[in-house]
């Protein structure tokens, strides 16, 4: 096994990478096969002169990945041959939604054939995020996050003081940020990204001309939930209200008996919100987009089939982007599309 193996003394890549590195190759060409015994760490430190830890790093992150397996008193041995050569992608979303499935679906429909993508949830929580990060940095080539937290009292933030560190340790070339940046973060990664604030101050701008037929606004942001909304979404809505001097109120949710009045216009951000309010609408017969409006935040094929107007991101070309970018090997920031799409419900 030693004649295929070649550690250079002048390379930039770790020498524990490159130990990594040429087993992997020598896998994928058919130097090594599944079941095959390799060196100890002993042995293979000694024939190239290296640190017993330096093997042993490399020998932990093959394990990781599933590649060697070590039997008590045996030694080690190849386990895995297939999905080698292909590039490994853990991707962390903060909940299981339409919209972040919609980003997933979309990645994997482009990333090809030549990639393994492990899903993870960690539901907005700063120790299972942690956990993950720390229990994987060494197994895969990329890191697909979608950083999104909250607080002991429930309150969205995008990034902790623990999270920034956590991925400060994983290398920069490896790491695709998704849907929400951090302003003074080191760059050399990969970022694609919403415009909370500017968003839909930008698309309410452009549904402007059809909403001043209405004469009560009110959107419907809840505050404190599970999984908290950025607080950006919120301060965009009050920007734009108050660059068009128009009085608002803002609500937790839609209440079972809300009092709904002709000239009503409505903004929701949660699924269950736009569900009650279609509802209650129906019960006291009002037409959507004529007696009362209706604009839901974020678009779903359900509220395309439903006729409801929306403000949404394009999930689907955030996902094809992150894609494209570790398939071309592109570093740097994009921003994510974000529309007013006009249906009959405004």
């Amino acid at each position: 096994m030693f004649s295929f193996i070649n550690i250079n003394d002048n390379s930039r890549i770790p020498k524990y990478q490159q130990i990594v590195n040429v087993i992997i190759q020598n896998i994928s060409n058919g130097n090594l096969v599944i079941d095959q015994r390799i060196p100890s760490i002993n042995k293979f430190s000694e024939e190239f002169y290296l640190s017993r830890d330096t093997v042993e790093k490399a020998y932990n992150i093959l394990k990781e990945r599933n590649i060697i397996s070590s039997v008590r008193g045996k030694g080690y041995y190849i386990t895995r041959t297939k999905l080698i050569s292909k590039v490994n992608v853990l991707f962390l979303i903060n909940k299981l939604s339409s919209y972040k499935l919609k980003v997933y679906n979309s990645f994997i429909e482009n990333i090809g054939a030549n990639s393994h993508t492990d899903l993870h949830i960690y539901h907005c929580d700063e120790t299972v995020f942690l956990n993950l990060i720390s229990k994987n940095k060494a197994a895969y080539d990329y890191f697909i996050i979608m950083p999104h937290f909250k607080t002991d009292e429930f309150v969205h933030v995008s990034y902790t003081d623990k999270v920034i560190k956590a991925l400060k340790e994983i290398p920069k070339e490896k790491l695709v940020i998704l849907d929400n940046f951090k302003e003074g973060v080191e760059g050399g990664s990969i970022e694609i990204f919403q415009d909370f604030e500017n968003d839909i101050y930008t698309a309410l701008n452009e549904a402007f001309p059809k909403m001043k037929k209405y004469k009560n606004l009110t959107l419907f942001y809840p505050t404190i939930t599970i999984y908290p909304y950025p607080k950006r979404i919120l301060h965009g809505f009050r920007k734009f209200c108050f660059e068009h001097s128009i009085e608002f109120e803002y609500l937790e949710e839609v209440y079972e008996d809300i009092i709904i009045r002709k000239g009503d216009l409505f903004i929701t951000i949660q699924e269950s919100d736009l569900v009650s309010l279609v509802k209650r609408t129906r019960e006291e017969n009002f037409e959507l987009g004529k007696d009362v409006g209706i604009i839901s935040y974020n678009d779903t094929p359900l509220k395309e089939l439903l006729g409801i107007t929306v403000v949404s991101t394009d999930f689907n070309i955030m996902g094809a982007t992150a894609a494209k970018m570790i398939l071309e090997q592109k570093k740097g920031r994009f921003k994510v599309p974000f529309n007013f799409i006009d249906r009959k419900s405004l």
